[in-house]
């Protein structure tokens, strides 16, 4: 396979390289690998930096949202309002628990779940609320928690693309009752495996979700409750604790890469959604064009790597297929011609411009 002149991304540690080997040392030494030090250290940590009372480390993001819903009571009978755009890991978590996903089609210009197509969704049996932060883009959450109090819908934010992410000047995650993370390697702040965690302000919710997270276990091989065996392992969790710290930063560096891009692709052929609010922070940046495949496939050609985020919306899944889901045609729109372009903190300005020139070429 030939390596390509502009990589979507790259995993590789890079400045952060002696403190993730110091991490690793550090967990290795101590010989201490599941939910010890290390990973109450960055929960407490993490939770700072989310602007949240509570941070339970999880296995992966998915398993955040189902525990979230686990917490909160949430199961068979109930119905889950969320996005057809995302990963269909969000729709998943709910059927995990039982719940029934259904879909509210997304607002063209944030991609994110339209909240009036929320309160056309809303039925007897819905329970909760689950908007995504999609691409690092903040859903519109001052319209959806309006919607949420009114109708005593519970809000749960799926936060894994938007580590860091502000709605109007408020960190995403701070709006519902609960909020889920991933660390899947591929996101703004990831690890070097899986793994997730869950915030809240809610003490005793909090509490519970700790202990759903480890079997139900009250105490050492005494399960008080039905639970799951999902924990963030110390490995993991010292890594993610080297790697906060530049959060910041390289958070500062995908928004630059971000306005270069628009800055370059304006006038081009192809769509840039508009950064509907400042605290965007461009885990993708995504751009829409009728002729994605054909451009994808130029643009390989070129050397460029690009990925689709997402091909196929969640309700046309076949997983999802007994699940009823209803139209969604905004959906369907975007999934047929968004294309992912390179995005990542250490990307330089020369690979920016040789994207950008590609594409104002293919698309001229």
């Amino acid at each position: 396979m030939t390596t390509p002149r502009v990589p979507f991304m790259r995993l590789v540690p890079g400045d952060d390289r002696q403190a993730i080997d110091a991490a690793i040392r550090r967990v290795v030494e101590r010989g201490w690998y599941v939910l010890g030090p290390e990973v109450d250290a960055f929960e407490q940590a993490f939770a700072g930096a989310c602007g949240a009372a509570h941070a339970i480390g999880v296995g992966t993001g998915t398993d955040a949202i189902a525990i979230i819903l686990r917490g909160l009571g949430i199961g068979a009978g109930d119905e889950v309002i969320t996005t057809p755009v995302s990963a269909a890991y969000t729709a998943l978590a709910c059927m995990m628990v039982g719940a029934r996903p259904v879909f509210a089609d997304i607002d063209p210009r944030r991609l994110t779940i339209d909240p009036a197509a929320i309160e056309a969704a809303i039925s007897p049996r819905t329970a909760a609320v689950l908007p995504v932060h999609l691409y690092g883009q903040p859903a519109d959450m001052r319209a959806i928690m309006a919607i949420a109090t009114a109708r005593g819908l519970a809000v749960v934010e799926d936060c894994c693309q938007a580590h860091l992410a502000t709605c109007e000047g408020r960190p995403v995650g701070s709006f519902g009752v609960a909020s889920a993370y991933s660390f899947y390697p591929t996101k703004n702040l990831g690890a070097l495996g899986d793994g997730g965690a869950i915030t809240t302000n809610d003490e005793a919710l909090a509490a519970k979700m700790r202990r759903i997270r480890n079997g139900g276990q009250t105490d050492r091989y005494h399960h008080g409750e039905m639970g799951v065996n999902s924990r963030l392992d110390d490995m993991q969790a010292a890594i993610l604790s080297a790697r906060l710290p530049r959060l910041a930063g390289w958070t500062a560096a995908r928004r630059a890469h971000a306005a270069a891009y628009r800055q370059l692709l304006a006038g081009s052929g192809v769509e840039i959604p508009p950064e509907c609010d400042a605290g965007h922070v461009y885990h993708l940046f995504p751009v829409l064009s009728p002729r994605r495949d054909e451009l994808q496939a130029a643009l390989r050609a070129d050397g460029i790597e690009t990925l689709i985020h997402y091909p196929v919306p969640i309700p046309k899944q076949p997983a999802l297929g007994d699940q009823s889901p209803g139209a969604c045609p905004e959906a369907d729109r975007v999934c047929a011609h968004i294309l992912s372009l390179p995005m990542y903190p250490g990307i330089g300005e020369e690979e920016l411009r040789t994207v950008a020139g590609a594409i104002r070429r293919l698309t001229a």
